[in-house]
């Protein structure tokens, strides 16, 4: 057994959420490292899509412009079932598109970020066994002799904190012994990136014959073409050869489509299940390793990143013994109700995407009510989480429309320049925001906020705003002198007593 450096944090799984979990630890001085059961990043991105929340949450720590100069903008989020699309205009925002981009992208970019950074990363490492206890986590593991990182054979490593980031089948989950209840899988869709002989045959769009519909998405050089798999085999993991997809094909529309090339085919249930609880000690859980559900609204991605932003800064300051008691508590807090929201509204999709006849009153219903003024907007914000808003202990949560939601990427004048609030909040610090000459309230310099004073046209009534170090606002107070609750409370349930600072190496958390 070979025995691997500590860590301050153990990831496992490279896929988005252990990326992204890795770039916001390891930006604030937390020894990550990664470890990715795959030698070698996947060929074909199962997602292409990153929505609008994503792209605010990414900007937000000033990561966004490299998805953006790469990716595709569309003004709507993807497909509901309803003959009305969500569309982005009007809805709280600032990112008002769906971005086409492929995952695997997405990964490249983040893997480089949380390098650039300091994270350490292995490849071809699967997890065997993990065990914790009072002081850390213990985690064993397994180097894949054909892989790119040495040494081979087994690998102890030890780290304060484990976060398993590896998926639906989750080794780190079932170590844990963390529930997964949630319904199986009823129905399979197959997959296939595919070249037809005549494009003609297979247009951007949805295809409706005899047998069902099947959906097909444009992408460089091929198509992605979805239809349900009317024979699954026992086995769901059974590979899908060329000849089953072009006798499923045929059935969906009553004709062949000849077919140039398959460049791959898979298969994907309906499952939905969610994790009975996101941490147990010191492990930890992000990503499709607690969630997983239909694949409708194309949000998989998109979840797993909301994730990793909400755990990063709280598991951070929790290493490094500045957290406020509970705080890393308060990542379940927020990000299992809002899984259970993800749950629901893709299952209700899934429904409505599956031709029941019996559920055209009820879509005839939605489309209509979607389809008055404002309906679009609020549809869209709802399934991409727009409206996502954490419970801040406040008084009085409806004096103002902010509280709890993330604080809208403000054109400010601060210190005789311009600066959207975005920029300010990217440097992972908690953020006292005096506007257009009010006061700075005093309370939160001990715990090391940063007050900065500025210019605003759009306060929407604000005079002050304290910002958690994700952009969420946790505390106003308006320009009438309406407080939401007590900013002394505020700073100290979310900031602690040293915010603006990494402890002393003896105050950090390691094994």
């Amino acid at each position: 057994m070979t025995r691997r450096p500590t860590a301050d944090v153990l990831i496992i799984g490279a896929g988005p959420a252990g990326l992204l979990l890795a770039v916001e630890l390891a930006a604030e001085g937390v020894d990550t490292l990664v470890v990715e059961r795959d030698a070698r990043r996947p060929r074909r991105s199962r997602g292409f899509t990153l929505n609008a929340r994503s792209l605010d949450l990414l900007a937000r720590r000033g990561l966004a412009a490299p998805f953006l100069a790469e990716g595709h903008p569309a003004p709507h989020a993807p497909s509901v079932g309803l003959p009305v699309t969500a569309d982005l205009d009007g809805a709280a925002t600032d990112h008002p598109f769906t971005l086409g981009i492929p995952q695997l992208r997405v990964e490249e970019i983040l893997e480089e970020h949380a390098l650039a950074h300091g994270a350490r990363l292995l490849r071809g490492h699967r997890l065997d066994a993990l065990r914790q206890d009072a002081d850390g986590t213990t985690a064993r593991v397994t180097a894949d002799p054909d892989g790119p990182d040495e040494p081979d054979g087994p690998v102890e490593i030890t780290a304060a904190f484990a976060v398993g980031c590896d998926g639906g089948r989750s080794t780190v989950r079932k170590q844990a012994g963390i529930g997964f209840p949630g319904t199986p899988a009823t129905t399979w869709t197959l997959l296939g990136d595919v070249v037809p002989a005549d494009p003609a045959d297979l247009t951007p769009g949805p295809h409706t014959g005899p047998g069902g519909t099947v959906f097909v998405l444009p992408r460089p050089g091929y198509v992605r073409a979805m239809l349900t798999d009317p024979a699954p085999p026992d086995d769901p993991r059974s590979p899908v050869t060329p000849g089953i997809f072009a006798e499923a094909l045929e059935g969906a529309l009553g004709r062949p489509v000849p077919l140039a090339d398959h460049i791959w085919l898979t298969r994907f249930g309906d499952a939905a299940r969610l994790a009975d609880r996101y941490r147990d000690g010191r492990v930890l859980l992000a990503g499709d390793a607690a969630h997983i559900h239909p694949p409708a609204g194309a949000i998989g991605v998109n979840v797993a990143l909301e994730d990793a932003h909400n755990l990063g800064w709280k598991l951070a300051r929790t290493v490094q013994g500045t957290a406020p008691d509970a705080l890393l508590d308060t990542y379940e807090a927020e990000r299992r109700p809002a899984a259970e929201r993800v749950l629901a509204h893709t299952r209700a999709q899934a429904l409505l995407n599956g031709g029941d006849p019996g559920l055209r009153p009820l879509a005839d219903l939605l489309t209509h009510l979607v389809s008055r003024p404002g309906g679009p907007a609020a549809l869209a914000e709802t399934l991409l989480g727009l409206d996502t808003r954490h419970p801040m202990g406040a008084d009085d949560p409806g004096a103002h429309p902010w509280l709890g939601r993330l604080a809208p990427d403000l054109d400010l004048v601060a210190e005789g320049r311009r600066v959207r609030l975005s920029e300010l909040v990217a440097g992972r610090r908690a953020l006292l925001v005096a506007l257009n000459g009010a006061d700075a309230p005093e309370g939160a310099r001990e715990a090391g906020v940063r007050t900065v004073r500025a210019h605003c046209a759009a306060a929407h009534g604000a005079a002050a705003l304290l910002l958690r170090p994700d952009g969420h606002t946790a505390w106003v107070r308006t320009a009438d002198g309406r407080e939401t609750g007590d900013l002394g409370d505020a700073v100290a349930r979310w900031c602690g007593k040293t915010d603006g600072g990494v402890p002393e190496p003896a105050a950090r958390l390691r094994p």
